[in-house]
């Protein structure tokens, strides 16, 4: 069995908590950071011992990939356009919504996939963005066939998650979700919006951290994969 991969994934708040990731990286020694509304003009090509893997060029709310350099290999990444809500044809916030990395561990020497994702706001329907996590799992499949894969991110899908994870079953895919609620905005509105989907993957735990800048709070997953 390989070393357990550290996975974090952030909603920056529109870039608000940017300030937050050379701290987190260095005090949870995190292999993978997966972003969401991130500015990626203003984003550096490394934090601390993570390097840039790659991230949205058009979105006015970006996603990031960074990963351990002395562990992995970066072998290729992909930006997917998922299906649009009303939200995104008027206001034009993000149409990118899953970035993808395949990365060489070369500890266990094996390919992984990782996709950082942010699903359409909570002015859609729970079903769009049941089509869009379908169509981001699907895209993963095509990128990397058979291969251990870790979707995170802001699912924005804090209600009927019974239903939710039925479908991920019925797909292949394991839905998870942190301890504590990872979105904290006002007094009285608290809720799991950030999770994790994988396959061929265990996930042994998933925590969530000290809330910064951000409305989200980061979430720590801890995966293995198999040698």
């Amino acid at each position: 069995m390989g070393r357990e991969l550290n996975i974090v994934s952030y909603n920056l708040r529109k870039h608000h908590a940017s300030g937050e990731l050379s701290d987190l990286s260095r005090l949870y020694d995190v292999d993978i950071m997966c972003l969401q509304e991130c500015d990626t003009e203003d984003i550096p090509e490394r934090i601390d011992h993570l390097v840039l893997a790659d991230s949205t060029k058009t979105n006015r709310l970006g996603l990031a990939v960074y990963y351990r350099e002395d562990r992995f290999e970066l072998h290729a990444t992909r930006v997917f356009a998922l299906r649009k809500s009303m939200h995104d044809r008027v206001m034009a916030p993000a149409h990118e919504r899953l970035l993808a990395a395949k990365l060489f561990d070369k500890e266990i020497g094996k390919e992984i996939l990782v996709g950082s994702f942010h699903a359409a706001p909570l002015t859609a329907s729970n079903s769009l963005r049941r089509k869009q996590i379908a169509a981001a799992h699907h895209a993963l499949r095509v990128m990397g066939p058979g291969l251990p894969t870790v979707m995170v991110g802001d699912y924005n899908y804090p209600w009927f998650r019974a239903n939710l994870s039925e479908r991920m079953e019925e797909s292949g895919y394991l839905l998870s979700f942190s301890d504590k609620p990872t979105y904290a905005r006002y007094k009285y509105f608290k809720g799991h919006f950030d999770f994790v989907t994988s396959a061929h993957t265990r996930i042994d735990s998933i925590d969530t951290l000290p809330q910064g800048e951000s409305d989200h709070l980061p979430i720590l997953v801890v995966a293995g994969v198999e040698d």
